[in-house]
C-alpha cells in the first residue's frame, strides 16, 4: 500500500487535512503552533484506490522548542519512506523562510511533490494561493482544509500521482503473508529462527535489536507463506532514535501487507496497554490473529494455571475474543509447531469463501426464530445473506429496513456466523443493505 505524507511549516494545517483524509479526528487540531510532535498513521481511499497517510509535526528551525531536532528528523524520515509528499503551505501568510527552506528539501528528492495553499476559503483568498508557483513545485491546488472545498481536485492529484500497484512483479505474489508482531524482546526473531531452523535474524537480549521487517519465504512440512519477522513496536513516549522510527513505520506496514498476524506477547507481564495497542491495529487494519504467550517456562504454574490465564487473556481480548491463544517456550522449543499450524488454520478461515446457499440455510431458520426487534412499531425482515468479494469476511444481509438493525443485534449475527461456520481468529464485518 502507498503511504502519503503530510509535511509543512508549523499551524498550516496538516493535522486538519489528515482528519479528513482517514475520516476521524485521530490527530488533535489546535491554533497553537508545535501540537503535533509524533507522526501520525491513518487509512485512506478515493475512487477504490486505498493508500496510507502519514501526519507530520511542523518543520522548524532555531526556534525554543526542545522537540525541535526530533521534529525535523521524523520529517525527513516520513518524506523518505513516503511514495508522495503533500507539502501544505498557508495563503494569508505567503511564503515563509520555513516554506522556502521545506520547498529546497523536497525538490531535491526524487519523490512525487503535490504542493497544496490551505485555508482558501473565499474567492478572495484564490488569488493569494499563485504566488507559491514561485517555490518551483508545479501545479498548486487550494484547499480549505476545516470545511473540505478544493479537497476532491487534491485528491484526484494525488491517486493519479501515486505509483502503480503492481504485486504481479513479486514471485512470491498469492502467497499467504505471516507477520510476527508485539513489543520489543517478546522473542519474534527467536520464533521465526525457530520455524526456519536456522540463526536468520539476530537475537540478543537488548530490546529493540531488529530495525527492519524482515521476509523469508518458508517452504517446510506441507506449509508454504511468506514469514515477516518484525521490530518491536514500543509506545511512542518510549521511541526515541531516528532508525527506530523507521522500524516502527516499517512494522505498522507489515500488518497492514499481511493476512494474519502473530501477536507475541511475554508470560511474565501479561497482556499490556501497548500489546492491547498492537492488538487493536490488527483488528482495525482486519487481519487474523494468533496470539503466542512466550517464555511460558519462566511462569510459576499449578494444574490450572493455563485455563486461568487463557479466560483472563480473552476477557481482555472482548469482545473479539475468538482468537486461537497458545503457550510456548521458543528457547525450550515447546508448542512451535502449534504456532504454525493455528497460523495456516486461521489463514484457511480468512480465506474460505462461503457459498450463499449454505450461508441461508445456516443462518436464515435462527433469524426467523430471533428476529431483530421492533423499531417505532417497524418490523425488520432479512430476506438472503451473501458474503461480499473482499480480502476479509464480510457479509451483506439483505433486509427492507437496514437502518433500523442495530449494533447489539449485528454482534448477535457475528456470533451466528461463528456457530455455524469456523471463522475462528477472523475479524469478521457485517453490512446490512437494502433489498
Amino acid at each position: 500500500m502507498s503511504l502519503v505524507a503530510i509535511v509543512g511549516r508549523p499551524n498550516v494545517g496538516k493535522s486538519t487535512l489528515f482528519n479528513r483524509l482517514v475520516g476521524m479526528r485521530q490527530a488533535i487540531v489546535d491554533d497553537t503552533a508545535g501540537v503535533t510532535r509524533d507522526r501520525h498513521y491513518g487509512r485512506s481511499d478515493w475512487c477504490g484506490r486505498e493508500f496510507s497517510v502519514v501526519d507530520t509535526g511542523g518543520y522548524t528551525t532555531h526556534s525554543d522548542d526542545v522537540f525541535e531536532t526530533a521534529i525535523r528528523s521524523q520529517v525527513q524520515i516520513a518524506i523518505d519512506e513516503a511514495d508522495l509528499v503533500l507539502f501544505m503551505v498557508e495563503a494569508a501568510t505567503g511564503i515563509t523562510d520555513y516554506d522556502a527552506e521545506i520547498a529546497d528539501i523536497l525538490r531535491r528528492t526524487r519523490k512525487p511533490v503535490i504542493l497544496c495553499v490551505n485555508k482558501v476559503d473565499s474567492g478572495e483568498k484564490m488569488f493569494d494561493a499563485y504566488q507559491f508557483y514561485s517555490l518551483g513545485l508545479g501545479e498548486v491546488y487550494s484547499i480549505s482544509a476545516a470545511n473540505g472545498s478544493g479537497t476532491g481536485d487534491l485528491l484526484d492529484a494525488v491517486v493519479a500521482a501515486l505509483p502503480k500497484e503492481t504485486p504481479a512483479e513479486d514471485p512470491y505474489a498469492g502467497l499467504p503473508r505471516i507477520a510476527i508482531v508485539g513489543k520489543p524482546n517478546v522473542g519474534k526473531s527467536s520464533l521465526t529462527n525457530a520455524l526456519l531452523g536456522e540463526e536468520r535474524n539476530i537475537v540478543t537480549p537488548v530490546a529493540g535489536t531488529t530495525r527492519d521487517s524482515i521476509e523469508t519465504y518458508y517452504n517446510k512440512f506441507g506449509h508454504e507463506f511468506m514469514l515477516v519477522d518484525t521490530a518491536g513496536i514500543r509506545r511512542k513516549t518510549k521511541v526515541r532514535e531516528d532508525l527506530e522510527f523507521y522500524s516502527v513505520m516499517r512494522s505498522i506496514r507489515a500488518i497492514e501487507h499481511a493476512d494474519v498476524c502473530i501477536l507475541m506477547i511475554d508470560a511474565t507481564s501479561g497482556m499490556e496497554a501497548q500489546d492491547m495497542n498492537i492488538f487493536n491495529l490488527i483488528l482495525k487494519n482486519r487481519k487474523g490473529c494468533v496470539v503466542v504467550v512466550n517464555k511460558w517456562d519462566l511462569f510459576i504454574k499449578d494444574s490450572n494455571t493455563m485455563r486461568d490465564y487463557t479466560e483472563a487473556l480473552r476477557s481482555r481480548l472482548a469482545p473479539f475474543d475468538d482468537v486461537p491463544i497458545l503457550f510456548t517456550s521458543v528457547v525450550k522449543m515447546q508448542r512451535i509447531q502449534d504456532v504454525l499450524n493455528a497460523a495456516t488454520e486461521v489463514y484457511a478461515n480468512y480465506s474460505q469463501k462461503i457459498p450463499t446457499a449454505r450461508l441461508n440455510e445456516a443462518l436464515l431458520p435462527v433469524i426467523e426464530e430471533t428476529p431483530p426487534p421492533a423499531w417505532k412499531g417497524k418490523y425488520v425482515k432479512i430476506k438472503y445473506i451473501t458474503q461480499l468479494p473482499t480480502s476479509f469476511p464480510a457479509f451483506a444481509f439483505f433486509c427492507n429496513l437496514p437502518q433500523y438493525i442495530k449494533d447489539p443485534y449485528k454482534r448477535f449475527l457475528e456470533n451466528q456466523l461463528r456457530k455455524h461456520f469456523n471463522l475462528t481468529g477472523c475479524p469478521v464485518q457485517i453490512y446490512c443493505r437494502q433489498k
